[in-house]
């Protein structure tokens, strides 16, 4: 026996209404977002406008109760990671704050196809639906992710062209050798007439006293305090010098005259993640770029300084005039200081003796000096040069020896900054 399926359509005789958590009458929450990617002048124009036009247009809807325009101003709109304001709008609206998020254009939203596309997604699971003014598009329209997925692809491609384009001006611009400083935040120079760097006189002096005082002995940490507690303005004109606002400026090739570009460079432009370049990039040296502050000769004796001061950073101390100045003779390593006591009795003394004095390996034999021989030492090799006007009780000293040498013999070899020696016999 054949069967043949029959089929009795039964119209519906109730329409289906959607169940509301709220009543009809509610007013919708309605916020808005606005970004720039710039902080031009341009730039800023526009996104002022963005916010001022929203705040007139959402407040001008009775159906609609304003929340608050939410923005970012010189972001990049590639990756939503560091996008405060557009954070904050989502978290919101996922913790049903919002019902309504109205936007200029899918690249002002994010120029990720993932990023939007995963965020209208679960603004739609919260029942939060996108407006996108320019492109006429509503995400709570079935068609919306479609055209979504199309057109954030195009603003996407938009920003690699844009980021590409870029890339090429920074590498053409390199290649011609300019160069570029961040004055606001850079010491001693600022913008000449010419578009060069020009040596600011009242800055460039305290850059030379940087220079001068490490040369002399004082660590960064020292040099930092120093200028801090001299009330002398940082770079960024703040009140506190940071070491390593210091080791940037001992270090930095700019103030003899040279530019290093490209010390750093992007890994892509969705993550905009920096990176210290490492060989990774082409580098470029820039010689005679533009005036120095301080001479090449000087500047390379610092970076030797900081070269051997590295391995004992940590040890050197600036509450003692020795610190960074007495050098082995055996292995060229600095002295060190400890505190010894005697295990008959309490009393405590300060001992100086080479790092590597009790090393694993090579272990240096120069003597094991006591603060009152060093500065016994210090007197007569004054005595010796004819010059006793300066003693060790002022600690002067700091501005006239550049080492001391420590020799197995029980010979101290004192160099003096203005190239004179003097020998002393312990």
């Amino acid at each position: 026996m054949n069967y043949t399926p029959e089929v009795e359509e039964i119209e519906p005789i109730k329409q289906i209404v959607e169940r509301s958590d709220s009543p009809v009458t509610q007013r919708l929450r309605v916020a808005a977002y606005a970004r720039v990617s710039t902080e031009q002048d341009e730039q800023q124009n526009s996104y002022e406008a963005q916010v001022q036009y929203y705040t007139e247009y959402i407040k001008g809807n009775p159906l609609w109760e304003f929340i608050g325009v939410f923005s970012d101003a010189g972001i990049t709109g590639t990756n939503t990671k560091n996008r405060d304001g557009f954070n904050q709008m989502i978290n919101l609206a996922l913790s049903g704050g919002i019902d309504l998020i109205l936007t200029k254009s899918i690249s002002r939203f994010a120029r990720n196809t993932v990023d939007t596309l995963s965020t209208v997604r679960q603004l739609k699971e919260a029942g939060v639906e996108v407006i996108f003014e320019k492109e006429n598009l509503r995400t709570f329209d079935p068609k919306c992710e479609v055209m979504l997925t199309i057109m954030s692809s195009l603003a996407q491609e938009e920003s690699r062209s844009i980021s590409e384009n870029v890339r090429w001006g920074q590498q053409k611009s390199m290649k011609d050798g300019k160069v570029h400083i961040a004055y606001s935040a850079f010491l001693g120079y600022r913008k000449g007439p010419d578009g060069r760097p020009e040596i600011v006189e009242e800055e460039a002096k305290i850059v030379r006293e940087i220079y001068d005082m490490f040369l002399s002995g004082m660590t960064v940490r020292h040099i930092a305090k120093s200028l801090t507690v001299r009330g002398i303005p940082t770079p960024k004109g703040r009140t506190i010098w940071p070491t390593s606002t210091v080791e940037n400026i001992l270090t930095n090739e700019k103030y003899k005259g040279e530019a290093i570009l490209q010390k750093t460079y992007t890994v892509d432009y969705l993550s905009k993640k920096v990176r210290k370049n490492r060989g990774e990039m082409k580098q470029y040296i820039v010689r005679n770029s533009h005036e120095p502050i301080i001479d090449p000769e000087t500047f390379e004796r610092v970076q030797e300084m900081i070269a051997l001061r590295k391995p004992y950073a940590a040890r050197l101390r600036d509450d003692y005039p020795f610190s960074a100045k007495l050098v082995c003779g055996d292995c060229g390593s600095f002295y060190g200081s400890k505190v010894w006591h005697n295990r008959g009795n309490t009393d405590r003394y300060t001992v100086w003796y080479c790092n590597h004095r009790y090393g694993k390996t090579d272990k240096c034999a120069t003597p094991i000096l006591r603060e009152h021989e060093i500065q016994a030492a210090f007197e007569a090799a004054r005595k010796i040069i004819g010059d006793s006007d300066c003693s060790y009780s002022d600690q002067r000293w700091r501005e006239t020896v550049e080492s001391v040498t420590v020799y197995q013999d029980q010979r101290m070899v004192f160099h003096f900054k203005d190239g004179t020696e003097a020998e002393v016999h312990l």
